[in-house]
């Protein structure tokens, strides 16, 4: 069993028994602070202590959310349409030059490039991708997609997982709902640039996968994001 594989079961395992623990109470909105949506199942501070834990448990993950399964699938969907995949010493060789040319195209754009095996996670945070409330595109970030199309266009042998978060406050069903869409805009923006849509997973995880404590306003502010993480076609 694999290192991320052996985390996403523990993960799993910390966000199951933590779920049982939870009690119900008041709030408002998802993501940010908007009034007038239904209260969450739990209160505010449970919430917190919960996303707290898993954060803990899960933030060694590289942002792949999607599973062995879905990944497999894709895996087969590009092998089919003719995508060759990679063995052996070529898949780290390959990633290497990959994540070399996104930093390279990324730098000051507020994107951060993490590095995990052999999968590569782009961090995009809210502030530099979406307004307040918002899941259409800041067109000021364009360009900093149009580079990233430009290198996955290049770079083709990878699986590109687009996963939207959100930070603890308000509803668990609108924090899940506003990140999908999110995670939609991106990934859409990203295959009207010509990549192929059997590369794409597309998914929303809410408010269950911070990377800060949700108890500040700067770690509100780090869970705000999505991810987009490029796994290896294996041959």
């Amino acid at each position: 069993m694999n290192t991320n594989l052996k985390l996403a079961l523990a993960a799993a395992a910390v966000s199951t028994a933590l779920a049982g623990c939870a009690t119900t109470g008041g709030g408002y909105y998802g993501g940010q602070g908007q009034a007038g949506y239904p209260p969450p199942q739990q209160s505010e501070y449970d919430k917190t202590r919960r996303n707290a834990a898993i954060g803990a448990a899960v933030g060694a993950v590289a942002g792949l959310l999607s599973g062995d399964d879905a990944t497999e699938r894709r895996q087969r969907a590009l092998v089919g349409a003719g995508v060759g995949g990679l063995a052996g010493g070529a898949v780290g060789a390959y990633q290497d030059r990959q994540e070399r040319v996104l930093r390279d195209q990324l730098a000051g754009s507020g994107v951060e490039v993490v590095r995990q095996g052999d999968n590569i996670t782009l961090n995009m945070p809210e502030a530099i991708t979406f307004g307040f409330d918002r899941s259409d595109l800041q067109s000021q970030f364009y360009p900093v997609l149009d580079r990233l199309a430009g290198t996955l266009q290049q770079y083709n042998q990878t699986i590109v997982e687009v996963a939207g978060h959100t930070d603890s406050k308000g509803a668990d069903a609108y924090n899940q709902q506003l990140s999908m869409r999110r995670a939609d805009s991106v990934a859409n923006y990203l295959m009207g640039r010509g990549l192929m849509r059997d590369r794409f997973i597309v998914t929303g995880a809410g408010e269950s996968r911070p990377v800060a404590s949700n108890e500040t306003e700067s770690g509100r502010a780090q869970n705000r994001r999505v991810e987009i993480t490029l796994v290896p076609v294996r041959s």
